[in-house]
């Protein structure tokens, strides 16, 4: 799979794009997401391109005369490659490849491209090695390489086997591999997931650049990786905050994208537990940017694809320092009137809004209780301490009594499996 240096001068790129329905809808310059993708891959963008397709065209999926305009704007501004904003077939990928004479990537192929450069830990790489394996297998018939580097010198090539067959046989294998690697990954998350059970956890998730990372890093206080660029964060970053005498967690997930490749989706369902395993979404949105509410539906609809679609979520409207006009604010709050603002950059001022509506959620969820532990139980005594409030605590007759105010399922979780487990049942009615 081809990729663009960028340990090289920027390459120039020229943007082609059809002009559908959703574009009106979004309301964007042409080709403005796909220029930021561009841009975060290392291109210098010369040039966009956008043509009303009333069919597809099965050689050159726009038609050979729109392909030699093209060729020709190309030629006259001297680019290197040709990024065209819709997935294109084997066949047509290789036509336009010959027809211009320079590198030719599709939307799928770009966005797989800068997942490959954020990629930091073993799993995110394994993660995109999968989605770019997948990818390329049905585009082998037109890709005369060898693949050495995939290959390793395993020597499986059998006698009259066509090196297009070693190739495929050979890709095949590495993503049977990969899928068992991330397979192992994913029990390991749902370990570590199960023993955060008791505490709160909340999912950041929001379209890309929405600010999540930048949201976490303030709440925690951590050093949080934080960039102005799409996909910036690949990997699950989960801190631990305190709120309101609360401990929660939080973590940052990847970021979502209108037409995310389904392979993507479903390469990163291990990093993507995080969300499916959350008691609480925060769907951060970046209020500054005029068609939030278009990419709130993306990201509600990724999340109905990964199977969080029911998981109960908070809207947060982020970057409200960069909103110049307040009334744009009221409007997102009539329209949103359960959402919540916040401000990543302005200190704490910026996140007591959010931080007050945090604390209103868990202490709507929270119960009463009083329980009698044996003397022995400080363990179990301490965790009433650590994660709920004790509002009272005495011993009478060698029995700790206390009071306590905690969510009713954390409390559930502390004595599940004791002596206490009836006794908690009892109280809680």
């Amino acid at each position: 799979m081809n990729m663009i240096d960028v340990q090289q001068a920027p390459q120039k790129a020229v943007l082609f794009g059809t002009d559908r329905p959703e574009n009106d809808l979004w309301g964007e310059l042409p080709l403005e997401e796909l220029g930021r993708l561009a841009e975060t891959a290392g291109a210098q963008v010369i040039d966009r391109v956008v043509q009303r397709v009333r069919r597809i065209d099965p050689v050159t999926y726009i038609g050979r005369g729109k392909a030699e305009e093209i060729k020709e704007i190309i030629q006259d501004e001297e680019a290197d490659l040709a990024i065209f904003d819709d997935e294109l077939s084997p066949s047509q990928a290789r036509n336009l490849k010959a027809l211009f004479d320079v590198q030719v990537l599709d939307r799928t192929e770009l966005i797989l491209d800068i997942f490959a450069r954020h990629a930091r830990t073993t799993e995110a790489r394994l993660q995109v090695e999968l989605a770019q394996l997948e990818y390329l297998l049905p585009r082998l018939k037109n890709m005369w390489v060898h693949l050495s580097r995939i290959r390793g010198g395993i020597g499986l090539r059998g006698p009259g086997e066509t090196q297009l067959e070693t190739d495929r046989r050979l890709i095949q294998k590495q993503i049977t591999l990969l899928k068992r690697k991330l397979r192992k990954i994913e029990s390991r998350h749902r370990v570590r997931l199960a023993g955060r059970q008791g505490i709160p956890t909340f999912a950041l998730v929001g379209y890309t650049n929405a600010g999540k990372s930048s949201l976490l890093r303030a709440l925690s206080g951590s050093d949080v990786l934080v960039r102005d660029q799409l996909f910036s964060t690949l990997d699950t970053t989960t801190r631990k905050v305190e709120i309101d005498s609360h401990e929660l967690l939080f973590s940052d997930t990847v970021g979502f994208i209108s037409r995310l490749p389904h392979r993507l989706v479903a390469s990163f369902k291990a990093t993507l537990e995080e969300v499916v395993g959350a008691d609480r979404l925060l769907l951060v949105v970046d209020v500054s940017n005029p068609h939030y509410a278009e990419r709130i539906r993306v990201v509600e609809n990724v999340l109905s694809e990964i199977g969080a679609g029911k998981i109960e979520r908070t809207l947060v409207f982020n970057k409200t320092d960069l909103v110049t006009d307040r009334q744009l604010l009221f409007r997102a709050a009539d329209s949103y009137p359960d959402a919540t603002f916040s401000s990543a950059v302005d200190g704490p001022k910026g996140l007591k809004h959010l931080k007050a509506h945090l604390s209103g959620l868990i202490e709507a969820g929270e119960s009463e209780f009083s329980i009698r532990l044996e003397p022995r139980e400080g363990r179990l005594a301490a965790a009433f301490h650590r994660l709920g409030r004790v509002l009272e605590h005495r011993v009478e007759e060698g029995v700790l009594l206390m009071r306590v105010r905690m969510p009713r399922p954390l409390a559930q979780q502390l004595v599940k499996n004791t002596p206490y487990e009836n006794q908690l049942r009892g109280a809680l009615k």
